[in-house]
């Protein structure tokens, strides 16, 4: 007898960053998901070790800063360029996009962090498991997709093989560029498609004490090997070493091969590398033909492969992830129309491809902060410190999980605007001081309204009435869905 087919209002195949993200995102706002990965256990390879800005202000406004901080590397956001680990004190730092520390002091209330992925992962997940709206099981495999109706129906199996039905209005691909999810939907990709194969060693040893106090993110190396980077996966003794190898030479794969490959890289002909994994790693390039197919959504490395060049795969995942999760918990919700959904593709897919693009160039990792910034912000509003009664504060923390009013000092008028909007969205008012108003580009009494990844949707230069904002009408375009009031009527496009 076939076992009952379970309902579930989003299932999310892939539990990495992007998956994590994704059903992290809805059970803020109080929807459930089933979250399936088919890994018994989350992975133990530092894998990605940039936390961007965006993301680093995403993991703020959750409210786990200090734990993802916890396992913080300790270095500077930048590669340093050495000829040997041992020569450090002679290399120079150039720039790969990430502000520095002082820079991020005017950009925004965090900054961009080195966090091993083993480590960010089992915070996401606590992270999950803390908020109650969201299952996650591992040692779950899909092995079949159909569709039902506007969603779809989909078998699992667990590890010993016991086998169920899953009903779902909404489907998320998280399971990366061989996942099985992408395939089943008909959705190609094109790209590059795989640009190179590395040797990578996952190992422990004292390098920090060869760099001293030239402590970054990644080390490219100018030696016999210009192939060979050195990345710190902890603040301890974990490191990464990667280089091109001759697939003829029998040695180069062996621990003795890789070792003596790491002495001469670092500069120390008696160091004693003690392995934890050596293996090939294939690097490609492919972005999705598109995002989504019916109500299933492709979010990161499903979507978007990338090669780890620049660091924004990692970051690419988990912001689209988080897009797209706040967009249809709107929906589902019944704060938004279901046309709000489109925008997802129309506003990732543009950072997907300049990721990806820059992800193939072989000087991608070398990219000016100003202009790779654009892509990680993304057009959010300005950072500001203001004060207010929960005391200094940055206009980023204001964001609520709706809508939310800035305005001058003198917020009245647009009081009764915010609250027409009714049992919709919720809209918090925050009025702020003129100069920080002003900073904002709020003139006149005006006002400006931006959605919970701060993204600016209207800017009123004058007050209400004389903006044509009228009771009952204040109007959203939320690029691409419009809001909805507490009827259901739809309030237009401006």
């Amino acid at each position: 007898m076939r076992s009952p087919i379970e309902e579930v209002p989003v299932l999310i195949v892939g539990a990495g960053p992007a998956g994590l993200t994704a059903a992290a995102t809805l059970a803020h706002y109080g929807v459930e998901s089933l979250l399936v990965e088919k890994r018994a256990k989350p992975s133990t390879v530092p894998r990605a070790t940039g936390v961007s800005t965006a993301t680093m202000e995403l993991l703020r406004s959750w409210g786990i800063e200090k734990r993802v901080r916890a396992g913080e590397i300790g270095v500077e956001m930048r590669p340093w360029v050495t000829e040997t680990l041992a020569a450090a004190a002679d290399g120079e730092a150039v720039d790969a996009g990430f502000p520095s520390r002082d820079q991020s002091l005017l950009l925004s209330p965090t900054a961009p962090a080195g966090v091993a992925q083993d480590h960010l992962e089992p915070v996401l997940e606590e992270h999950l498991e803390s908020l109650g709206t969201a299952r996650l099981e591992r040692g779950t495999t899909v092995t079949a997709l159909k569709r039902h109706g506007d969603g779809f129906e989909v078998a699992l199996a667990d590890g010993a093989g016991r086998e169920r039905r899953i009903r779902a209005p909404y489907l998320i691909a998280a399971d990366g560029p061989r996942g099985i999810v992408r395939p089943a939907l008909g959705i190609g990709t094109s790209g590059p498609g795989e640009i190179g194969e590395r040797r990578m060693a996952l190992f422990r040893a004292p390098l920090w004490e060869l760099v001293g106090e030239h402590r970054y993110a990644i080390y490219f190396l100018t030696g016999k090997d210009p192939s060979a980077v050195f990345v710190p996966a902890d603040g301890t003794d974990r490191w990464v070493f990667a280089s091109e190898f001759d697939p003829a030479d029998a040695n180069a794969l062996t621990s003795e091969g890789i070792a003596d490959s790491i002495r001469r890289a670092a500069g120390n002909p008696g160091l004693e590398p003690r392995f934890e994994r050596i293996e090939t790693v294939t690097y490609g390039v492919a972005l999705a033909d598109r995002f989504r197919n019916g109500n299933a959504f492709l979010v990161g490395d499903a979507a978007h492969r990338v090669t780890p060049r620049g660091a924004t795969g990692l970051n690419t995942a988990i912001r689209g992830a988080h897009d797209l999760g706040w967009k249809l918990a709107w929906v589902l919700r019944g704060w938004a129309e279901e046309q709000l959904l489109t925008s997802y593709e129309a506003e990732r897919r543009p950072i997907a491809e300049h990721n990806a693009s820059r992800s193939a160039d072989p000087n991608g990792s070398i990219r000016d902060t100003s202009s790779e910034l654009r892509a990680d912000l993304g057009g959010r509003i300005v950072h500001l410190w203001v004060d207010g009664r929960e005391g200094r504060t940055s206009t980023l923390d204001l964001l609520g999980q709706g809508l939310t009013l800035f305005t001058g000092s003198e917020p009245g008028p647009w009081a009764s605007a915010a609250a027409s909007l009714g049992e919709g969205a919720p809209v918090a008012l925050r009025p702020l001081d003129e100069l920080s108003a002003r900073a904002l580009g709020i003139r006149g009494g005006g006002a400006l309204l931006a959605r919970p990844d701060g993204l600016p949707v209207a800017l009123w230069d004058s007050p209400p009435i004389h903006a044509g904002v009228r009771e009952g009408e204040l109007e959203v375009d939320l690029f691409g869905g419009s809001l909805k009031n507490a009827a259901g009527a739809s309030l237009g496009a401006r």
